[in-house]
């Protein structure tokens, strides 16, 4: 017997969307965290709008957006020209969320584990794991040492999932890391600056935006979002002796330091006051497997990269939508199919335990995340070469290249499909799980179907746009209508009803009125198409399903 079906290791943001998600679609979880208090200084600060369509069902984006900024103003700096950067509306459609989202990572943790607690399930903080072991029989075994003297708690679970950062323990019992570590490490702190003393009349920075500065040795960044003191300071430099654990904050940085950067960067600005400072080591690695039987990987536990893009936090919570759902399910399977399995077990006891139930579910979140997460990374690794690397060439390219483009960015940031498509690539928008087992496409046979959604349309592994669609009577949004956790399957106008067989508690059906044909699209809980076929497939439908673990196969 398993005290639970998934015990989540680390309350960062993807260890609480992953915790939520699985709930949400049936687990019964546990999070686990180390470090006894929940604050810790934010090293995220910008959520993408296909992070934001993905955390929709979870009930947790008005949260968000109320803690955050959707309209940030930016002040690039070029040598001795600034070019103004106002981004408050992408030309982003089919998105109920175009634009970006400022927020620290602590307020996004703050929402995350508000919204568990809301559903009875809190963080246990505190609580280390020392020791993991895969069972024989299926199921993992974890020890736990609690920080208050208590024994050390053993924990049997069907799942774990290592959320628990670059340094993971979990990662240990499941595969390699691979990758290299960077020659730059990223200096953090939060202080209060004024107009550096001089005779003639000082410079100041503008607030209430974030300044940005390319140079030579690499970038510097001062957002007005500071969490101890009013402004974030973020910059590069090249790393030091003093080798700290990667992905954790290191000693604090000295004022005199602090000061020299922003001397070197060409800002007017004076530190009056530091409250906090670390330094951090970078690396771009990712983990060689991303699950090995009923333990996995997410988040910077399987794949840590550089800052350049603002991906570490937004790729974690991908990892965590898409594996949640999964372990909910099979969850939910497992427990269905457990009575008359132990029978089987019983009445043949010489036989191997069948497999489990979700083993091909389960696998596809390797399937699908681990080449996603690659091609992140190598973006990751190409930007940050290019913005803070101390290669001869990159240098030559910040230090003159950039200088003379300067003219032409203002010209470049109003061309505004131009700026939508950089974010559309770097939000992941195009990104498709097209090779998935989960993807289906039913060929039209060679009788005319009306409607034609075999041939044209929508493709399986493809994310499903926020278009205005007729359901029910009422113009309504795609994505309101899949707003809550679950599979969503869309009826054309004329397609047949779904059989009672094949409805479950989170099977939700949607007729569109305004979409005639006899077609359907059945849409994955994380906002992904599985099955496109011209006519509502009972027979694929509910090998779908089944395979998913919502109906019996």
């Amino acid at each position: 017997m398993n005290d639970i079906d998934v015990l989540v290791v680390g309350a960062g943001t993807t260890g609480l969307t992953l915790a939520l998600q699985a709930h949400d679609h049936g687990a019964l979880v546990r999070i686990v965290e180390r470090r006894p208090e929940p604050f810790r200084a934010s090293r995220a600060m910008v959520m993408h709008p296909r992070t934001l369509e993905l955390l929709r069902p979870l009930g947790v984006t008005d949260a968000l957006l109320e803690r955050g900024d959707t309209s940030p103003a930016a002040r690039l700096h070029l040598r001795s020209r600034v070019v103004p950067v106002e981004i408050d509306r992408l030309d982003l459609p089919g998105t109920a969320f175009p634009h970006l989202l400022l927020i620290r990572q602590a307020d996004v943790e703050a929402v995350l584990t508000a919204a568990l607690a809301e559903r009875g399930v809190g963080v246990d903080r505190g609580a280390e794991l020392v020791r993991v072991a895969r069972l024989r029989h299926g199921g993992a075994r974890a020890v736990l040492r609690h920080r208050n003297g208590e024994p050390d708690e053993n924990v049997l679970c069907r799942y774990l999932v290592g959320c628990d950062g670059a340094a993971s323990r979990v990662r240990t019992s499941v595969g390699g890391w691979l990758g290299g570590d960077y020659a730059q490490e990223v200096v953090l702190a939060d202080l209060e600056i004024g107009p550096p003393s001089s005779p003639a009349p000082p410079a100041t920075l503008e607030p209430g935006v974030a300044h940005v500065v390319v140079g030579r040795r690499g970038l510097v960044f001062l957002f007005n979002i500071g969490e101890r003191a009013t402004w974030r300071m973020l910059a590069t430099r090249r790393a030091g002796a003093d080798r700290q654990p990667f992905g954790e904050p290191g000693p604090p940085v000295p004022v005199t330091e602090l000061q020299r950067l922003l001397d070197e960067s060409g800002l007017p600005a004076r530190i009056e006051h530091l409250a906090w400072s670390a330094q951090v080591r970078l690396q771009h690695r990712i983990a060689s497997r991303f699950g090995r039987g009923p333990l996995f990987l997410a988040g910077d536990a399987a794949h840590v990269h550089s800052p350049a893009g603002a991906q570490g936090m937004n790729a974690g919570i991908h990892d965590a939508v898409n594996l949640g759902w999964k372990l909910g399910f099979a969850s939910v399977a497992a427990r269905r199919s457990g009575a008359h399995l132990e029978a089987r077990i019983e009445r043949a006891p010489g036989q191997r335990r069948p497999q489990q139930p979700g083993s091909a579910l389960l696998e596809s979140y390797a399937q699908e995340r681990r080449p996603a997460d690659l091609a992140v990374l190598r973006l990751t690794h190409l930007l940050y070469w290019a913005e803070a690397s101390l290669h001869p060439l990159a240098q030559l390219g910040r230090a003159v290249l950039v200088p003379l483009a300067a003219p032409l960015v203002p010209w470049l940031l109003r061309r505004r499909r131009l700026t939508a498509a950089g974010v559309r690539t770097l939000a992941q928008f195009r990104l498709r799980y097209a090779r998935s087992v989960l993807s289906v496409d039913v060929r039209a046979s060679l009788t005319p179907v009306r409607g034609a959604l075999a041939r044209h349309g929508l493709r399986p592994g493809s994310r499903v746009a926020d278009t205005l669609v007729r359901c029910e009577g009422r113009r309504v949004r795609a994505h309101e209508l899949m707003a809550t956790p679950g599979v969503h399957i869309f009826l054309q106008a004329d397609a047949r009803q779904l059989p009672d067989r094949l409805r479950a508690p989170l099977v939700h059906v949607h007729r569109l009125d305004d979409r005639p044909g006899t077609g359907m699209l059945v849409v994955r809980p994380d906002g992904y198409a599985a099955v496109r076929a011209p006519v509502l497939d009972e027979y694929r439908l509910a090998a779908w399903l089944g395979l998913v673990g919502l109906v019996d196969g």
